[in-house]
């Protein structure tokens, strides 16, 4: 699996984890610039990811939602914040409605994204941070960390079907 490490730090309100994977900066940098990867991995491998919209320059903006076993769905806006291809991107990321309109009651998370070589892999640093303990907490208590992990797990697949085609 591509997840090497996850820490949840209440003090600085932060989760982050770390990745490796076996392709260079450029190719994981694709996972997240296009919508279509990007829809392969986001989310839990039960509750794949549609991207609505994915506007990946700073100021733009993304909506999705994520469709569970049970045809349930959950949606989420971004707006990226900082964009320095290939090496690092930040979006600030929400819970939405039905509509895709921002739904303020789960607060809002800074997500930053940074890539840089490894001998001959890409490590990849996700760092979410939070507005508050409690807010930390409860997305927590409903999976984020391990929804976070099975996530990221699924590109490995992505980069190997693209070596490989």
């Amino acid at each position: 699996m591509a997840v090497v490490s996850t820490v949840n730090d209440l003090e600085a309100l932060t989760l982050t984890l770390v990745a490796e994977f076996d392709a260079g900066v450029e190719r994981v940098w694709q996972a997240w610039e296009d919508r279509r990867q990007l829809e392969r991995w986001w989310g839990p491998p039960t509750w794949p990811a549609t991207f609505e919209r994915h506007e990946f320059v700073p100021g733009g903006g993304a909506s999705y939602y994520m469709t569970g076993p049970e045809g349930q769905k959950s949606h989420g806006w971004w707006r990226f914040t900082k964009i320095e291809a290939p090496h690092h991107l930040e979006f600030d990321d929400g819970f939405a409605d039905e509509n895709g309109a921002p739904d303020s009651a789960m607060g809002m998370t800074h997500g930053a994204v940074t890539l840089e070589t490894v001998g001959d892999r890409t490590r990849m640093t996700m760092v979410s941070t939070f507005e508050t303990q409690e807010q930390l907490v409860q997305l927590l208590e409903m999976g984020m960390d391990e929804g976070l992990k099975g996530a990221v797990g699924q590109i490995d697949l992505i980069i190997a079907k693209s070596v490989n085609a």
